[in-house]
Formats: structure tokens, C-alpha cells, sequence
């Protein structure tokens, strides 16, 4: 029993490809053997179910198909019942080929993403689709497999929770019982996997679902799946050990082998090095500071910056000089690209016979270009690019963008390497708009704890013990040892200028249980969409999940989020108004309207400078606000519009006739000519004469 796949009618034999989720069997009916079935078989299309009985048979000699697992073997069909009829598709589903791996013209990857994920039921029966899911739960199993081993425990913990501040926004959930009051669903189990350690669980694990209002990317989703641990009585050490265990595991199923032990690199390190927390370290082109080489030459930029405490530091790009040419580096990198990313500018240098060169060479000393070649191990053909700026910061971030667009550019990234990295060491808090602020979350435990929580600069350059999983420079996820004394607890929530009240409303369960002795302990989380996403060479994490939202967050299979039942929304005391909704807190009747905080905007004055900025455009200060209102107007329209139904609207074209647009080459006979021309400050031939443009 199965789906047509593929039909071929040979006129005296009908040939089928039978399929369902464990492959692919060629069916034939040859009306000499049942001429019934035969008669059957040609009323069938595509996707229709059926349940076939016949006799397996060797295929003849040339005739095998090497591209079917059953490519050795065909059923010859005696009988034939249509279980279910299908409509005709909105896309090709086969994959496969008849014979001798001729191609299906129309094949489903070149479908539009949005229509597959309406239909996800019918994108979900080809094969390949559900070759990803047949692996990703054998790498989930290999996981538990190898968390039972060490015996972890698989607990669950609640979906319906309270709202803690993790830095991003809650699902909230309305409670009917409760009234005026909500559930949150978790962005991660953080506070109750400790609260397990702190129970004495002593090592959990769970296969959990999570929930993040956030803006989306191509690699985000409003729901994803974690491999959530934690355990007690540990250090870093354990965790990376168990990690490394688990990944390298998860990984061979996509015959990939990850080289053990991982690296590690401190935050700070790989700032300095690639400019990014999460360096892909597939290729070289690592940083090199050259501000105590450069800090007397005579080239004036790099002195004004050096001079003012700026840094001045570069990447060598080995063997490329013939493929970034005079005018690619200096009319494109440093005019354009480099300023995109944030920059002033970039200073280039090619090593050419042993010797550098640039239109900017004569100004640096011979010892200086020598201690620069030593200083980037440059040899011929490579290329030296430097970035000088005042922020370290800056520096540092624009050459990690520089050194990535460059590996694209050129090749320079192997497609078959897989290099982890154990990146650790974080810092603990950030400076924020609104303050400091935890750059993990708080309970993540300090390096030390004998610090001031009220020495903003001291608090600045305290390190955690936190550390992120990173691969091809995709953070796969990240933990930290958390804290587990509540003396240390409450110097961060001062630090973070929490009082005790505002704690115990936040916290106040959680902090409670870790009054009654509490291990050390702590954890990590997989992101696991994302890890199986690449051990399976996905395009996207959506096609390693079974029914995923799109881009905007909507399902276009389900078509959620979608209003509700009036009597549903009564019985929450919500009201819907034109403006949106208001909540009765079960004190009476909906009363006057209280402002509300105006929906986040989409685009923000941010945004429009950094387009700007890319168009090389300067937008005036006054009209920024005026610039973003339009461009969320312009989004708001874009997504009704895709809301609307448009199932049964029949499809219309619109034909044009041919029409010169321009006008003819020759002065009008209209009135207005003359009074056009008296504001011409030249006329030739009675036209209004303008300045050349373009020079023959």
C-alpha cells in the first residue's frame, strides 16, 4: 500500500512507482496477467492511494534501475484497489525517476517555499523530506543514548510558567480562572532545570520545546526545540567533555567527524583575533596589530588616529593579489564596501616581488615595510588590508565582517570542514542604553566573586564563567556554571540595580530555594533545529522542522495566528476593539481605554541611517523619524496583503500595446514653448541648452 509516485503507460504495459515512507517499489500491470487490473490502473494520477497484490519478480537483465534501492525487483500486479483519490497538485512531489535516472522536469526544490509550507502535508511525502525526519530522530535518540549513559535524567518541566525576564519577549497566555492575570510559555526551562539541582536531581536533561516573541531571521523561528542539561557538582570541564561526547555522536549521522578535543578560545581572544564571539575557523586570515610598527611612519591617517589613541590592525589574504586588483581594493573595498561595514576607510598594500606596494607605499620607511611583512608573515601575491580607528571595538568588528566577505568572495572556505570551538570566558555584564545589564542572564556565576557591585568600571571587566558551542561560525548553543550562593546572588542583582523588591517580584520563588542549600551546578542548551539543520546540509532550519511558521511568524498551512471566537475572548474578559484588544481584569466591565504602549516599530531611525549609509546617502536628522513612519507603513500594507484569500481568485493578465514614451526630438507647437525657454541660460537651435553630461 502507498502513493502513486510516477506513472508511465507503454501502451501494452503501465509501469508505476508505488511509494510510501520507506521507499520506492516499481508496480506493473500488464493486461495479458489480470486484465482487470490493468483497466484499473489506468483511471490513476499522481498521489492517489492504493493497495496492490502481485508477484515479486527479478527484473530482466538491462533493465534493473540503479537509482531505486528495489532497482533489482518489480511486482507484477494481479490486484489493484483505490483507497483514497487525489485532487490534482499544486506542485511535483515525485522525485524519483522511472528508469535509468531520467529527471522529473518540475522538481519540488524549485517550488516557492511559501507554497510548500501551505502544503506542508504534501511537501512532507517526498522522500527527501522525510529521509531529514527518519534522522533527526536518530540523532535525538543518539543523544538520549549517550545522556543515559552518564545518567541523566530526563525530566519535564512546565509550558505554562510565569514571566521572568530573559531578553526576549514572552508568549503570554490569559488565564480564564485567574482573571487580569497570564501564563507565559518558556523562552528556556533556565529556572526550573536549576530548581531540579537544587531538588537533588543532580543530572537532568530534556528534549524541550521553547517560545521567543522576537523579530525574526532566516535561522530563527517563534517555536524551536533545545537539548536542554544541567548538573550538579561540576565544573567547565564536564560540561565540555559531555558536549563534545554528544556532538560528535549527533554529527556521524551525517558522516561527519568532528576532531576532539575542541579548541577553546576566551571571548576576549577571539575578539582580538576574528572580531566576532563566534569566528569561523575553517580558514586562516587571523588579525594582526601593527600600531607599534606604524606609529612614526609618515603616512598622516594612520598618525591622526595613533596620535589620538587608536589601533591600527589587518589581515593578510595569501596568494590573492592577482584577483583583487588596484581598482577592486581601492574603488570598491575602501570606497564602498569597508564604509558599509562601518569604517572610515581601509589602507591596502601588495607584496610584489618581495617588496610592497600601494599608491600610499612612500610613505612608510623601509624598516617599516619590512616589520609589516614580518609582522603578517606576507609573501609574494598576498595582500595586506588595515583598518585604523579610534574604538578597538570598531576595528575589530569591521575587520571580522572584511575577512568573511573576502572568504566568500574568494573561495576561501572549505564546504567540507567542520571545526568547533569552545569560545568561553564572557564577560559578565554590558553596558546597555538603559544601564548595565547581564550579558548571559543573572544567576550565570563571575569568574571571581570578591568584586563591588557598585564599580561600574570594575564590574565592566569582570568575566564570567560562561561559554558558547561554536561551528563554521554558527553559535549551536551555550551555558554557563550558574550561581549557587545567595550572598553572590544578591551582589548581582545590586549590580544590576535590582532592589529586594524588585528581585523578590521577579524571582522571588526561585531565590527562596536557593536559601535552602544549593549545589553548584550548571548546564548548557543545543540548539537543536540548528545543530540538525547542519549536520543534514539544510538550507534552512524550517525544513528540519516538521511544521514551521514562515519569515513574518504566520503558518501558512494553519494560517495562525488568527482571531477567535468572541464567546472564547468574553469568557478571558478580552474585548476586541478596532485598535486592538482590552483586557477586563474581572473588576466589571471594560472601562475607559488606558494608553497603550504603541507597537515597537519594525523600522527604526537606526535603520534608516544604516540604509542610508549603504546608498551613500545623508538623510537629515528632522526627516528620520518621517522616513521610518513610511517605510513600517509600506511593511504594514505589504503584510495585509499577504493575509489576504486568494484561493479562488482566478488569475488575470494584463496586455499592453507598444507606445513611445518619449517625447519627440523637436520643439512643440505649444504656447508655452517660448515661456519655457526665456528660464533656459542658453538656447541652441530655439532648445533649452544644458550642460554636457557625457564626453564623446
Amino acid at each position: 500500500m502507498g502513493w502513486v509516485d510516477a506513472i508511465r503507460d507503454h501502451g501494452n504495459l503501465l509501469f508505476i512507482h508505488l511509494r510510501d515512507v520507506r521507499g520506492i517499489v516499481q508496480v506493473v500491470f500488464d493486461p495479458g496477467l489480470s486484465k482487470q487490473s490493468y483497466d484499473h490502473a489506468t483511471y490513476l494520477r499522481e498521489e492517489d492511494v492504493v493497495q496492490v497484490r502481485g508477484k515479486v519478480e527479478i527484473r530482466a537483465k538491462g533493465t534493473e534501475n540503479p537509482y531505486l534501492a528495489t532497482g533489482d525487483i518489480e511486482v507484477y500486479a494481479t490486484e489493484i484497489e483505490i483507497l483514497s483519490k487525489s485532487k490534482p497538485l499544486p506542485f511535483q512531489i515525485s522525485e524519483k525517476a522511472m528508469v535509468f535516472g531520467e529527471e522529473i522536469q518540475s522538481s519540488p526544490d524549485k517550488v516557492d517555499e511559501e507554497l510548500r509550507m501551505k502544503y506542508r502535508y504534501l511537501d512532507l511525502r517526498r522522500p527527501s523530506r522525510q529521509d531529514i525526519f527518519i534522522k533527526r530522530d536518530r540523532i535525538i535518540h543518539l543523544a538520549r543514548e549517550a545522556l543515559r549513559a552518564r545518567s541523566f535524567v530526563e525530566v519535564e518541566t512546565p509550558f505554562l510558567t510565569r514571566s521572568t525576564p530573559e531578553g526576549a519577549r514572552d508568549y503570554l497566555v490569559p488565564s480564564r480562572v485567574h482573571r487580569g492575570k497570564f501564563y507565559a510559555l518558556p523562552q528556556s526551562p533556565q529556572l526550573f532545570k536549576q530548581l531540579l539541582m537544587i531538588g537533588g536531581m543532580d543530572r537532568y536533561y530534556q528534549i524541550v520545546r521553547c517560545f521567543r516573541d522576537e523579530d525574526l531571521r532566516p535561522n530563527r523561528q517563534p517555536e524551536f526545540t533545545q537539548l536542554d542539561l544541567e548538573a550538579s557538582f561540576i565544573d567547565e570541564g564536564f560540561i565540555y567533555e559531555v558536549v563534545e561526547e554528544l556532538l560528535v555522536s549527533m554529527f556521524s549521522v551525517g558522516d561527519i567527524s568532528l576532531p576532539r578535543p575542541f579548541p577553546r578560545l576566551t571571548y576576549e581572544q577571539a575578539m582580538e583575533l576574528y572580531g566576532t564571539d563566534r569566528p569561523d575557523t575553517r580558514f586562516g586570515m587571523t588579525f594582526r596589530e601593527v600600531t607599534d610598527i606604524v606609529k612614526d611612519t609618515g603616512y598622516s591617517i594612520f598618525q591622526r588616529i595613533i596620535s589620538a589613541g587608536g589601533i591600527v590592525k589587518g589581515i593578510c589574504v595569501r596568494a590573492k593579489a592577482h584577483e583583487l586588483s588596484k581598482n577592486v581594493l581601492q574603488n570598491e573595498y575602501a570606497l564602498k564596501i569597508v564604509p558599509s561595514f562601518g569604517a572610515k576607510g581601509m589602507t591596502w598594500m601588495k607584496v610584489i616581488e618581495g617588496k610592497l606596494q600601494s599608491n600610499i607605499v612612500q610613505f612608510f620607511a623601509p624598516q617599516e615595510q619590512q616589520r609589516l611583512m614580518e609582522r603578517f608573515e606576507a609573501r609574494d601575491g598576498d595582500v595586506l588590508l588595515m583598518i585604523a580607528d579610534e574604538s578597538r571595538d570598531l576595528v575589530n568588528e569591521v575587520l571580522g565582517k572584511l575577512r568573511l566577505h573576502l572568504a566568500e568572495r574568494l573561495g576561501l572556505i572549505p564546504q567540507d570542514k567542520y571545526s568547533p570551538l569552545w569560545v568561553t570566558h564572557f564577560p559578565l555584564f554590558e553596558m546597555k542604553e538603559d544601564g548595565i545589564g547581564s550579558q548571559h542572564h543573572p544567576f550565570t556565576q563571575p569568574e571571581r566573586e570578591d568584586f563591588d557591585p557598585e564599580n561600574i568600571e570594575e564590574l565592566l571587566c569582570l568575566k564570567s564563567r560562561a561559554y558558547d558551542i561554536v561551528l563554521n561560525g554558527e553559535e549551536l548553543g551555550g551555558g554557563s556554571i550558574r550561581i549557587h550562593r545567595m550572598e553572590t546572588q544578591r551582589k548581582i542583582f545590586k549590580a544590576l540595580g535590582l532592589s529586594d523588591k524588585e528581585a523578590e517580584a521577579k524571582f522571588g520563588f526561585f531565590l527562596k530555594a536557593l536559601e535552602y542549600g544549593a549545589p553548584p551546578h550548571g548546564g548548557l542548551a543545543l540548539g537543536m533545529d540548528r545543530v540538525i539543520s547542519m549536520i543534514l546540509g539544510t538550507e534552512s532550519i524550517r525544513e528540519v522542522i516538521a511544521f514551521p511558521k514562515n519569515r513574518r511568524a504566520f503558518c501558512p498551512l494553519t494560517q495562525a495566528p488568527a482571531r477567535v471566537d468572541p464567546e472564547q475572548l468574553e469568557e478571558l474578559g478580552i474585548t476586541v476593539t478596532g485598535e486592538g484588544l482590552e483586557y477586563d481584569a474581572g473588576f466589571g466591565p471594560v472601562g475607559e481605554k488606558e494608553e497603550r504602549p504603541r507597537r515597537e516599530p519594525r523600522v527604526t531611525r537606526q535603520e534608516v541611517i544604516h540604509v542610508a549609509k549603504l546608498a551613500r546617502l545623508r538623510v537629515p536628522e528632522e526627516e528620520l523619524d518621517m522616513y521610518a513612519r513610511d517605510l513600517n507603513s509600506i511593511l504594514d500594507y505589504v503584510e495585509k496583503l499577504s493575509e489576504l484569500d486568494t484561493d479562488n481568485v482566478p488569475a488575470t493578465s494584463h496586455v499592453l500595446p507598444m507606445k513611445n514614451v518619449w517625447r519627440p526630438d523637436e520643439p512643440t507647437a505649444s504656447e508655452d514653448v517660448e515661456s519655457v525657454l526665456r528660464e533656459a541660460p542658453e538656447r541652441k537651435d530655439n532648445f533649452f541648452k544644458v550642460p554636457r553630461i557625457l564626453e564623446s
